[in-house]
């Protein structure tokens, strides 16, 4: 019997080691996948679309970064920096950086770097763009007081400081490049990561390879990586289901979920998550009648949002009626609470008539025509685009679509070359300090693209940054809250996304999180035989 018991020992220790060896991290291979769009610059600290993080923030590095193995999407982990401490009053914070790190060109990365590329996102010079510079108006000043280390100096405490340093927009970039030219990486690319950069070829794809010098020793695990631009939802699902690609970081609709595991069954591994994004509708406050509040409440009246959520969300990759935070997140306005904003009631119709004794109210005329500017990309702009202007249709509007293509389509919104428009919310982490500063003036975010000034709205934004009660905060949500959608209309929004990546079971070291923005630097990723 002790013989049997060792035999037994001894095979399941070796089961064991078989195990973990096969789950251990192979090297090798090249990582396909489409992306339905491509970004209208290079430049992280510009831009805002996943048509840059996807293929392009593998050839960098942040200063902190999410977790990659964290599914809530929250947890603060090392990265260019390898520590930090906070000092007693809360209000300095130091970041001591890893010793080595190189740029692809060879030259060795400081703090120097750091500071140059913080202090073009938090004070950009004119000329120079930052849509993130709102994140961090706590800041006073950036420091490199010697080559390893970095101190933030806040203006005041915050609680979602350290929250705002694990933007993956935020790269690092080389600051001998940012001293001659600002805008260098607009159309360069060069950092530090663990993919350097093979080429771009404008409506086909992104090539990187590994890089043979990257910090963390032994990775990246791929040889390479081919991010293939594909704007049509069935061209990419037919990629995956072809195998010519291993996964889109996206999402797809829970039909294609559906289809692709049915077709390939456990060749398929799919991950769901909540999604810290929506589609909202911009109003452009400097063009006629649009100026007139009467008319913004009666646009987001005239929507049904919780009807269009249990039609669009068997189609679309969308789901949740939501308000200016995610549903069932801490923050978020409970349901029955949301339901008493205007644009929020359940009797639809209730709605609507109140929608259109607003536009008459406001001068508008039955019949009255505009142009509502939509985003060339498929899901889920175009579903919902279809849904609104049926909904505008019937309180008495004439609305007529011009879908603009992806890498236009900022310089449109950013100009003001529109009446309304289709904007977006998509958050990196889910915090309220990030995901509403979006709706700040536009002096203090200038991707505000309502080109609105609220000093009011401002004002609540900054007292419930500083609140220490969680409870006072909520209150403070909830005012921002009504005084955005209801008393104001600044944006509407439509529904919360849901996210739902379906994957090769081959492709190993990727977790899902709340945001599509994460977890594509890929040094985690493998490939299994």
């Amino acid at each position: 019997m002790k013989r049997l018991a060792r035999l037994l020992a001894i095979a399941a220790g070796a089961l064991l080691a078989f195990t973990v060896q096969a789950q251990a991290p192979r090297s090798g291979g090249e990582l396909v996948f489409p992306v339905p769009s491509e970004p209208p610059s290079y430049d992280g600290h510009r831009e805002e679309t996943f048509g840059l993080i996807h293929p392009f923030a593998p050839f960098y590095n942040t200063l902190l970064r999410v977790d990659p193995f964290d599914k809530g999407g929250t947890k603060p982990a090392p990265s260019l920096a390898e520590s930090w401490t906070v000092s007693q009053d809360g209000k300095t914070y130091t970041f001591k950086l890893r010793q080595g790190v190189k740029f692809h060109d060879g030259s060795e990365m400081t703090s120097k770097d750091v500071k140059a590329s913080y202090d073009k996102i938090i004070f950009p010079p004119a000329g120079v763009g930052s849509t993130r510079k709102g994140q961090y108006a706590v800041v006073e000043k950036v420091e490199a007081p010697d080559p390893a280390t970095v101190v933030f100096r806040l203006k005041q405490t915050s609680g979602s400081f350290i929250a705002s340093l694990l933007s993956p927009y935020n790269f690092i970039y080389k600051a001998d490049i940012l001293a001659k030219d600002m805008n260098w990486y607009e159309k360069n690319i060069m950092g530090t990561g663990p993919f350097t950069f093979v080429e771009h070829v404008k409506g086909s794809h992104v090539l990187g390879k590994k890089n043979p010098n990257y910090w963390d020793k032994g990775k990246p695990y791929l040889d390479g990586f081919r991010a293939v631009f594909m704007r049509e939802s069935a061209a990419q699902v037919a990629a995956i289901r072809g195998e010519r690609a291993q996964i889109q970081f996206r999402g797809f609709t829970p039909k294609d979920r559906d289809n692709l595991k049915a077709a390939l069954g456990d060749k398929i591994t799919v991950q769901e998550s909540p999604w810290d994004c929506i589609l909202l509708v911009t109003i452009n406050h400097d063009k006629k009648p649009f100026d007139d509040k009467r008319v913004r409440r009666a646009l987001t009246l005239a929507l049904d949002r919780h009807e269009g959520s249990k039609a669009l969300s068997q189609i679309a990759i969308v789901k949740a009626v939501a308000g200016v935070q995610v549903p069932g997140t801490p923050f978020a306005t409970p349901p029955a609470e949301l339901n008493k904003l205007a644009g929020y009631w359940t009797d639809a119709e209730k709605s609507r008539a109140e929608a259109k004794r607003l536009l008459k109210e406001a001068g508008v005329a039955d019949g009255f025509s505009f142009t509502f500017k939509n985003r060339g990309i498929p899901m889920p702009y175009e579903p919902l685009g279809v849904w609104m202007i049926d909904q505008w249709r019937r309180v008495g509007l004439n609305v007529r679509q011009e879908v603009i293509e992806p890498a236009g389509y900022f310089g449109v919104i950013r100009k003001g070359d529109y009446e309304v428009a289709m904007d977006f919310q998509c958050g990196y982490i889910v915090e309220p300090d990030l995901d509403m500063y979006k709706f700040l003036s536009v002096d203090r975010n200038p991707a505000n693209y309502g080109r609105y000034k609220d000093p009011v709205l401002d004002d609540l934004y900054d007292k419930q940054s500083r609140a220490t009660s969680v409870e006072e905060r909520k209150q403070l949500i909830r005012t921002f809250e009504k005084r955005l959608l209801e008393e104001e209309a600044h944006y509407l929004m439509t529904l919360q996304w849901n996210r739902i990546v379906p994957h090769s079971s081959k492709v190993r070291g990727w977790t899902i999180t709340p945001s599509h923005y994460l977890n594509n630097t890929l040094d985690t990723v493998w490939l299994a035989q």
